[in-house]
């Protein structure tokens, strides 16, 4: 398959956030300028509101879904075969066949597969069969039995087909050929006047004269009174009758089905466990509507391109998109704590100790003297007021106010009125089942031998906070139970009061958190004042007590 030019996609981590959707669009956009090769922002998770409203803000589309990473067919080096129609001969085919240094010849029917003609079919045809109705049962038109003993048809139609009758040698005596021969038969002479008008006389659907003598008018023109087909041949007799049964079309003989056949979205594991139970050598590959596109087989597997992935907002594997470790990844830019990504060759890998991917993606931009557009300044500054929640969280470096401020005026926007907007549309759970709103930031983590997953959600009063536990509550154990969780923690953030409340379920969940915090045991809601960020202040304590 001729080699189509690659693109790169750049994705964040899933239940992806502000920072994930917008650093990946901000940076697939610098990639793009800077080498003009193809990248190509994806997500990999449903988006929540907060997110939705900074795209429609800016005119942003949303990113398409990247499911997974996994190899697939369309991944594999599919060999293009043009195919051939069901008429064609087999000795055409076979030519076909020996010229590309091909064993399998796909039978195209009205853009569709109609089946596989292969070297084994034709080897078959030739070696088995003894049937003189052959051509008759094969349908074979007169124009395959002219080109395939190399002949050129003298009268009839070269369009019609043999439809009964059998192939008959007229070399005996005329007296015996009237035993013999049948009307509809076709039948071999030499250059024999005489044998040519017996046949006609008797009727014969089709005369192969061979040995290319010249037929008087008078044989042509009784030969076509009768409707007969005359072929001439500078073969002599033996090698016509030799070569004949090569004229069959390869309808007769092909293999029709079920046939075994993948689609190019198919996953090579999915793929590799059909083509171990089956004999075959080569697999027929189509696209979703059906057309044929190409042939692969086992040994290329070999040479699978894997899919070239950037990581953005994330490097661990159990944040990643599905089937990562099958996936080349080529880049990381991220700003929270190494994790459990492992990768085949070195890659670029840019990590920074600030509060937001999108502050070192800016970084790139400025590095490269590139200024974003409006649409991406704004992406990348409301990137930076969600994760630092507008430079009140800890993680929020003077480095991230700065380049918010610089990005917001390039969009043309105020921060302060804009992040109250953006604020307010990500509290909107009105919508949302319990479930939804657990799930829609939140991220898993491997400490040991223990899992876990925390969520947040930040509001800008009181009373929604209220609201929301109320709605969450219930259904804690449920996501825990689903995710297959040791525990669940769920951050409910007041912005404004720069304070978190926690929930948590789980085996040990609260002793980790009284422990984390150094709390009195006796608490029955627990409070955390001056904590708002996940990354800097929550996963650290967590981390710590978990590990003892």
């Amino acid at each position: 398959m001729e080699e189509l030019k690659r693109t790169t996609y750049v994705v964040g981590h899933k239940n992806p956030d502000t920072d994930s959707i917008c650093s990946a669009i901000g940076y697939a956009q610098l990639k793009k300028e800077i080498t003009g090769e193809s990248y190509e922002a994806r997500r990999a998770g449903l988006i929540n509101e907060e997110t939705h409203f900074v795209l429609e803000a800016f005119g942003a589309e949303v990113p398409k879904l990247l499911q997974n990473v996994k190899l697939q067919v369309k991944d594999m080096d599919v060999r293009e075969v043009e195919g051939i129609g069901q008429k064609v001969s087999i000795k055409k085919a076979w030519k076909l066949m020996n010229d590309h240094n091909i064993k399998t010849l796909p039978v195209i029917e009205n853009e569709t597969l109609s089946g596989l003609i292969s070297t084994g079919d034709i080897a078959r045809s030739y070696m088995d069969e003894h049937d003189p109705y052959a051509l008759a049962r094969a349908r074979t038109q007169f124009q395959n039995i002219a080109e395939t003993i190399g002949g050129e048809i003298i009268t009839g139609n070269g369009h019609g087909f043999l439809h009964e009758g059998r192939v008959m040698v007229g070399a005996s005596s005329e007296s015996v050929m009237k035993e013999m021969i049948e009307p509809a038969d076709l039948v071999i002479v030499g250059n024999r006047l005489s044998a040519f008008e017996c046949a006609t006389e008797i009727g014969a659907s089709c005369i192969v004269m061979c040995g290319n003598p010249e037929i008087p008018k008078g044989y042509v023109e009784k030969a076509k009174a009768k409707e007969i087909v005359v072929i001439r041949t500078a073969y002599d007799t033996f090698t016509s009758t030799r070569l004949i049964n090569q004229s069959a079309p390869v309808k007769h003989y092909m293999t029709k089905g079920p046939l075994t056949t993948f689609m190019l979205e198919d996953y090579i594991d999915d793929v590799k466990e059909v083509m171990g139970s089956k004999k075959f050598r080569d697999f027929p590959v189509l696209t979703r509507e059906g057309k044929f596109c190409g042939f692969i087989s086992r040994r290329r597997f070999l040479n699978a391109r894997k899919k070239k992935v950037i990581l953005v907002d994330h490097n661990e594997k159990s944040q990643a998109v599905d089937g990562i470790e099958e996936a080349e990844i080529v880049e990381i830019i991220d700003h929270h704590r190494l994790g459990s990504i492992e990768t085949m060759n070195p890659v670029f890998f840019r990590n920074q100790p600030v509060g937001c991917t999108a502050t070192i993606v800016y970084q790139m931009y400025q590095e490269e003297g590139i200024v974003p557009n409006k649409v991406i300044a704004g992406l990348l500054c409301s990137a930076i007021i969600s994760d630092t929640l507008l430079f009140r969280s800890p993680t929020c470096t003077k480095m991230d106010e700065l380049a918010c401020k610089q990005l917001g005026k390039i969009a043309g926007i105020d921060i302060e009125e804009f992040a109250n907007e953006m604020f307010h549309a990500g509290s909107s759970v009105q919508d949302k089942t319990p479930e939804e709103i657990i799930t829609s930031d939140f991220k898993v983590f491997h400490v040991e031998n223990n899992v876990f997953g925390v969520g947040q959600i930040s509001f800008l009063n009181e009373s929604e906070l209220h609201d929301i536990k109320a709605k969450v509550v219930p259904a804690l154990e449920k996501v825990m139970a689903e995710k297959e969780l040791h525990q669940i923690y769920f951050m409910l953030t007041n912005i404004l009061k720069e304070s978190t409340e926690m929930l948590c379920v789980g085996h040990g969940a609260r002793k980790s958190l009284i422990d984390a915090f150094d709390l009195p045991d006796t608490e029955k809601r627990i409070l955390l004042p001056g904590v708002v960020s996940r990354k800097k202040q929550l996963i650290p304590a967590l981390v710590g007590v978990l590990q003892q």
